[in-house]
Formats: C-alpha cells, sequence, structure tokens
C-alpha cells in the first residue's frame, strides 16, 4: 500500500511538473511577459518598380487595467483628443466579456490603435502621468499615391468572427478588408514574433529575459509586383472625373491589368488609420456608391462591344462567312418586329456591319443561327450559342485576384423556358445578338474579350499581381485558356474592327503612330445611353486590350472612344502628345449630370 501511493504521488508530480504546461505557464506569467513583436508588412510595388504602398510608425494605446490609479481623465483625453463619453464607453467596452472575450485586467488590452506620430506625441510626452497605460508601435499603411483605392484595398479592424476564423489574430489586429489587400493578407501579413521580457512583483517590465535568448523574430510579409502601370492609372481616374463608370486595361499577352478604374473614387489614405471607420460610412451613404468596385462588381448590357462574340460564333458554326450580306433597311425588320438602326448602306457584309455597328446584320444571323435545322430546337441552338459566350469568359467570373468579382449574365434556354413556356424563338430573344436585353458583363469581361481577340483566340486569366517575393505565381495566371473559334476568324473579326478605326464609329481612335482596333458600344439604359469602347493596339503585336464603360454617357465615340485612345497612348508611347494633353484635361473636365433615376 506504502508503495502503491509513492508511485501515485510520483506518477502525478510527473505530469504536474512535466507533461502538464499550466503551471509552468501560470509561473512564467507572473515572472515574464511575451509581448507580441508585429511584423512589416509587405511592400506593394507598380509593374515599373515603383513603390505605391510602403509602411510608416503607427502607435497603439494600451491599457493594464489593474494597474489603473489616481488617472487625471481630463489630462489622459485631451492628450488623445478624445471625449469623456469616447473615454468612458470604451473603458466598458474592454471590461466587456462578450465584446471582448479574452479580456483580464492582469493583461494588456487595446484603448486606441492605429495613432499617427502626430496623433500620439502629446500622450507620449505625459504618459507618466497616467498609471496602467504605455505604448506599443507597430506599422501601417501609407499610400504613396492617390490613386487605385479599389486595386489596392485597405485594412481595417479584425471583426470577431475573423479572430474566431484565424488564430493568427487577436482583437484589435488590422486585416485586409478590400483589394489586394485582402486577396493577399496572409502573404502581406507575416508572421509575428515574440519578446520575452522579464516583470517583477507590481508587473513592471524589466527588460529582455536571458538577453533575448527565448526571443522569437518576427518574418516580415512578402512584397508584391502589380501589373498596374499606377501614371496610366493615374490618366485613366483623372478622365473619368465628375463621370460614373470604368476603364479596365490588359496587357493581352500575359493576362497582367494594367489599369483598372473604377469612378467615382476616393483617396485610398482615407481608408488608413483609426478614422477608417468614418470614412467608410461616409463613403457608404453617399448616392453615387463611390466603394463599388465597377470593373469587377458593375454588371452591365455590354451593347454593340458583344457583337464581336456574334460575328466569331456565327463564323465558326458557319452561319456567315465573308461573303455572306443582310439587309438592314434602318434596322432588323421582321414578322412584326423591329430593331433600330442609323443610316447606312444595305445590304452589307461582316466587316461593314462590324465597322458600322449594325444592329441588322447581327440580328439576322443571330436569327438564323437560333432557328438552324441541324440544331433541331431553339433550346439545343441557343446551348451551343450559350456554351460559345462561356468559353469567351462570359456568365461566369474569370477569377481575377480581388474579393468580391460579379458573374454577369448569359441566358441559357432553361430560363427562357420557364418565362415563355417554352413557346421562344430566335425573334423573342432577339436582343441577345446586340448585346442587350438579359445579357450583361463586367467591364473586366469586355476587356478580356478584346485582350482574347488580340492575341487571335486566347487570353490569359485576367490578374492583377504579376509576382509575389519568394514565390511563384498561381499556374492559374500564366496558363493560357483558347477559345474554341479557329484563328481565321478572329482575324476576319479583326479586320472589321481596324475598319471600324479606319472609317467607321471608331475614326476618333485612328492615329498614324501605330494601329488601333476597336468597336464602339451604346447600350441602351432606363436613363441616358452608356458610352462604351473596346479595343486594342497595335493591331499586329498587342500591348494593350481596354474597355471603357461610361455610364449615361451617350453614343461610344462621345467619351468611351476618345478615353481609350488616351489611355492607349498613354502606355504605348510612354506619354501624351500636347495635342493629347490639351484632350485629356477637356474630357476630365466634362461634367455628366447624374439624376436620381440614373443613379
Amino acid at each position: 500500500m506504502v508503495i502503491t501511493v509513492v508511485l501515485i504521488y510520483v506518477i502525478r508530480l510527473f505530469q504536474i511538473q512535466i507533461l502538464d504546461t499550466r503551471y509552468r505557464n501560470s509561473a512564467d506569467n507572473n515572472a515574464l511577459y511575451y509581448r507580441t513583436v508585429y511584423p512589416t508588412r509587405g511592400v506593394i510595388y507598380d509593374r515599373k518598380g515603383r513603390m505605391i504602398v510602403s509602411n510608416e510608425p503607427s502607435f497603439d494605446v494600451v491599457v493594464v487595467m489593474r494597474n489603473v490609479k489616481d488617472l487625471d481623465t481630463l489630462a489622459f483625453c485631451k492628450s488623445l483628443d478624445i471625449t469623456r463619453e469616447f473615454f468612458d464607453s470604451r473603458m466598458a467596452d474592454i471590461r466587456n466579456l462578450r465584446k471582448n472575450p479574452g479580456y483580464s485586467s492582469y493583461t494588456e488590452q487595446i484603448f486606441l490603435n492605429q495613432l499617427s506620430v502626430d496623433e500620439v506625441a502629446d500622450f507620449r510626452e505625459n504618459l507618466y502621468r497616467f498609471n496602467g497605460f504605455s505604448i506599443n508601435q507597430r506599422q501601417q499603411r501609407k499610400y504613396n499615391y492617390d490613386a487605385a483605392a479599389h486595386v489596392l484595398g485597405d485594412l481595417g479592424e479584425v471583426s470577431k468572427a475573423e479572430v474566431d476564423n484565424d488564430s493568427w489574430y487577436v482583437q484589435g489586429d488590422v486585416i485586409g478588408k478590400q483589394g489586394v489587400e485582402k486577396y493577399y493578407e496572409t502573404r502581406l501579413r507575416g508572421k509575428k514574433g515574440v519578446q520575452v521580457l522579464l516583470k517583477d512583483a507590481y508587473g513592471r517590465r524589466q527588460g529582455s529575459y536571458y538577453n533575448g535568448e527565448f526571443d522569437v523574430e518576427a518574418i516580415p510579409g512578402q512584397n508584391l509586383k502589380l501589373g498596374i502601370d499606377i501614371e496610366l492609372q493615374m490618366l485613366g481616374e483623372k478622365l473619368m472625373q465628375n463621370k460614373i463608370g470604368s476603364i479596365v486595361a490588359i496587357e493581352p499577352k500575359t493576362g497582367e491589368i494594367l489599369c483598372m478604374v473604377s469612378a467615382p473614387s476616393f483617396s485610398p489614405n482615407e481608408m488608413s488609420g483609426r478614422h477608417r471607420g468614418e470614412h467608410y460610412q461616409e463613403l457608404a451613404s453617399r448616392p453615387d456608391k463611390p466603394l463599388l468596385n465597377r470593373p469587377i462588381q458593375g454588371t452591365y448590357p455590354p451593347g454593340s462591344t458583344f457583337k464581336t462574340s456574334q460575328a466569331l460564333t456565327f463564323l465558326q458554326e458557319g452561319i456567315i462567312d465573308t461573303r455572306t450580306q443582310y439587309p438592314c433597311t434602318g434596322g432588323f425588320v421582321f414578322r412584326g418586329l423591329r430593331v433600330g438602326c442609323h443610316a447606312h448602306s444595305s445590304p452589307l457584309s461582316l466587316n461593314f456591319a462590324i465597322a458600322t455597328s449594325c444592329n441588322g446584320y447581327f440580328c439576322w444571323g443571330y436569327y438564323y443561327m437560333i432557328g438552324a435545322y441541324k440544331y433541331g430546337t431553339p433550346q439545343k441552338a441557343l446551348t451551343v450559342w450559350k456554351d460559345y459566350m462561356v468559353d469567351m469568359g462570359f456568365g461566369y467570373t474569370l477569377g481575377v485576384d480581388l474579393p468580391g468579382e460579379a458573374r454577369g449574365m448569359i441566358p441559357n434556354s432553361d430560363y427562357y423556358d420557364r418565362h415563355y413556356n417554352r413557346s421562344w424563338n430566335g425573334l423573342t430573344t432577339i436582343s441577345n445578338s446586340i448585346g442587350q436585353g438579359e445579357v450583361t458583363l463586367t467591364p473586366l469581361q469586355i476587356a478580356n474579350l478584346g485582350a482574347t481577340i488580340a492575341n487571335r483566340g486566347y487570353y490569359i486569366k485576367p490578374h492583377v499581381v504579376s509576382a509575389i517575393e519568394g514565390e511563384e505565381l498561381d499556374s492559374a495566371y500564366t496558363t493560357p485558356h483558347y477559345v474554341s473559334v479557329d484563328k481565321k476568324n478572329y482575324e476576319i473579326v479583326i479586320q472589321g474592327m481596324r475598319q471600324s478605326v479606319v472609317d467607321g464609329t471608331c475614326r476618333a481612335a485612328n492615329t498614324s503612330d501605330y494601329l488601333v482596333c476597336g468597336k464602339t458600344g451604346t447600350a441602351q439604359n432606363r436613363g441616358a445611353d452608356h458610352s462604351v469602347f473596346m479595343g486594342f493596339a497595335p493591331m499586329d503585336d498587342p500591348q494593350i486590350a481596354i474597355a471603357v464603360y461610361v455610364e449615361n454617357g451617350g453614343f461610344g465615340a462621345v467619351y468611351g472612344v476618345p478615353i481609350g485612345a488616351l489611355m492607349m497612348e498613354q502606355y504605348i508611347t510612354g506619354g501624351l502628345s500636347e495635342a493629347s494633353k490639351l484632350k485629356a484635361e477637356q474630357y476630365s473636365n466634362r461634367v455628366i449630370d447624374y439624376g436620381e433615376e440614373e443613379r
């Protein structure tokens, strides 16, 4: 019995002292303070190596509640430029176990975070007066260019759900909330370190424990290089002042996004620091929705830019060839249905139809495809049509490396069966042929169509980040996706787009410096029409494909074409001529008056 009792005690002591770390941790916590060392967040560069996002010092005011004694609350609030009401509310929130589940009066709690050097200067000078309070240094984002807010995104304090989902975070930490900052959060944030400090009997820090032998260094976040050209981005944002819409430019050979403009926009630095919440609420309340990233979240009728995809489909399916002519007597007129068009010669062939943006030609092509005998039924014909559209990158998200991408809409036969009780045909759905009706795309998808045509039949998934420090880019952003349309048919469409620039609806984009191919769009809307342009240049060695979408801007030639032309010139030549600079000023100063209906 004695031996048994002794063995039990020995086993139990072994468990407590060797196996179970709770008691050792408790003893350590009485003598040691584990200070989190925050890593430097990864820096972001543009395609030419210009640093567009960096870091600057940021300070957190922290408190150990049990050490708060004889506090001069008025002086404390004055030093931090806060009200007494805010002070009382914040202290109550810290003690609230529901809002702050990890609360302990013995451990540091964040009172205020992300203060700038100026905001903390007066408090630091008077810190000796405020028992229980101290300052921890970390970093916050500095956006070096007043542009690309939607692309870059922002940082904000973690929510309880985010803390619960990832043990890396504790209450008071910051996390990417939008854009690149959110999508690449795990690469940018790095790994936290730990500094072990010795405490005295009163909980005061006495210096490093064992000269830092047990410290763990923080590992900086990975740097990112973007495909964005920040000068091109700034020009795009300037041209879109006083307008609603977007510009997306892609390098066709790589799929790298050269610029992504969403208008209206805001300064990215407004969303940095502790006043982020105030600015966010202000922006969220505006009727023009500046927080909406229109290039990937706005879904619009593509209008006549969509006719290029129809031409490719009809050619591949043998519905038309280069000799096929259709009439257009003021539009498509058949069996009591009329789709209007502007004046031009009739009948006409494909190239002239693309150049003049003829509605009639593409309505006839669509009607004959949906009614073609070889498919058997309109349902099967539309399925073939839809499959081509999906293959070209429509109807589903492209998979861009930004959060919140919308998919747009490509209707299928089930959709029309439900709405028309299976009694429909090519006439019922004729608006699809000209990018109206149920068809909607994002501006990114329209730009990607331009890149696909420029490449003569393939695209690489559009992406913002072109390189990640110490890591290969995801193969999805380097692997070509080939469309099931022959290269020869792309060449035919390119000739039509070139003719459109030479003597068609895109004449404002013509230049003697390089060959431009383009297609206008005038997308019908409940209010004024939307002005759309899709194109690429140079024709035989494409460097840029672009989509411009100006809400309620009228004909495609009014805003879409000239803005697109200026953007292509900036990128291809490295700057604007004096004449083009004057045009850029004129278009940036043009104001579109948006009423409530348009908004």
